[in-house]
């Protein structure tokens, strides 16, 4: 699928001297120097550590729809060019800077990073790293964090889930959609509704644990969710769609039922019709889970040393649907706008 354009990239000279002197040692990265353009992969010299950064030999990088959208230039945040996406990886220590105590060199890790996953070795800041144990595999741990962390949060933090309840997921055969499934059914003993926009994708989240699933591209959401349920409707949606797929969901929540809307993969972002939450007493609320990591360390950190505790017990269990070499980055990209995804899609850098 690559053509000449695919493989644009900046001068290797060039970008060394953006990495900074690191003697005659490089490391391939994926690189994005113009918005909406695809990314070449490079060879950049690696930077000193300063005395708080850990340098990680990266093993697995997390391909996300915010990586696409960073590109694209239409996240959030709109960093300055030249960028190398990825904001979670998996590999092993390769140094530590003066003040870091936490991790040693050689131990297994998966991090968090602004940006500069999908790279053969990637630095961060040595409070955003986490202990992977023997028992877990860095390819799972790679699939761990942004998924896991929000399925966690938005199930626990956000809309207080209880044992029993129903929970209703959208775009449930998702990286996020799957980590909800696990989390709920298997963590929090809740009964889960998948909702996704094939019948291989609702068969899928039925495999990995969903009770029952709804095929939104055949009919009403609200209407097949009734048949399942009855009158009285779901306690709790994670929604991740948007657009009329959020309002279908909202008119399917139950008497004090709480919707969490965590993205908008549909693209469109609905009103909200604020008298359906005071017929019924409902809740809506957001989840954007990385600003937990400036706004509430310590809640952020441990849902993720949860995340990984349940995944070392074999409570969860993370789906891969697919994994990419970097040079393929542009085809994960691809694999992943064109919906073909289903759970977590993985760089693979060795």
């Amino acid at each position: 699928m690559a053509t000449a354009a695919w493989g644009r990239c900046l001068s290797r000279a060039w970008l060394c001297r953006r990495a900074g002197q690191g003697g005659g040692r490089h490391y391939r990265v994926a690189l994005c120097a113009e918005l909406k353009q695809p990314l070449a992969v490079e060879e950049v010299t690696p930077r000193p550590l300063r005395p708080h950064e850990v340098r990680v030999d990266v093993h697995f990088c997390g391909v996300n729809f915010a990586d696409i959208l960073v590109c694209r230039g239409q996240y959030q945040e709109r960093p300055q060019l030249p960028i190398i996406p990825g904001m979670e990886f998996s590999g092993t220590v390769l140094e530590t800077g003066t003040d870091v105590s936490s991790v040693k060199e050689g131990d297994r890790v998966l991090g968090l990073s602004n940006l500069n996953g999908m790279a053969e070795e990637c630095i961060t800041d040595h409070k955003t790293l986490w202990q992977v144990p023997e028992r877990v595999s860095l390819r799972e741990a790679a699939a761990l964090p942004i998924s896991y962390g929000t399925a966690a949060l938005a199930l626990e933090h956000r809309a207080r889930t209880q044992p029993g309840e129903t929970v209703l997921v959208t775009a449930a055969a998702g990286a996020t959609g799957l980590a909800v499934i696990d989390v709920a059914t298997n963590v929090l003993q809740a009964k889960v509704i998948a909702a996704a926009g094939s019948d291989e994708k609702c068969k899928l989240a039925v495999q990995r644990g969903a009770q029952s699933s709804v095929n939104y591209s055949q009919g009403s959401l609200k209407e097949a969710v009734g048949k399942l349920v009855g009158s009285g409707g779901v306690n709790v949606v994670i929604e991740t769609v948007g657009g009329d797929i959020f309002l279908e969901a909202l008119r399917s929540l139950a008497w004090e039922g709480r919707i969490v809307v965590v993205g908008f993969a549909g693209g469109n972002i609905a009103s909200l019709p604020t008298n359906l939450l005071l017929l019924k007493n409902i809740s809506a609320m957001g989840l954007y889970w990385s600003r937990y990591r400036d706004r509430n360390f310590p809640l952020f950190s441990r849902s993720l040393s949860s995340i990984i505790q349940y995944c070392q017990e074999g409570r969860i269990q993370p789906h891969v649907g697919a994994v990419f070499k970097l040079e393929e980055v542009n085809d994960a990209f691809l694999h992943v706008t064109q919906r073909k995804s289903t759970g977590k899609v993985l760089l693979s850098l060795k």
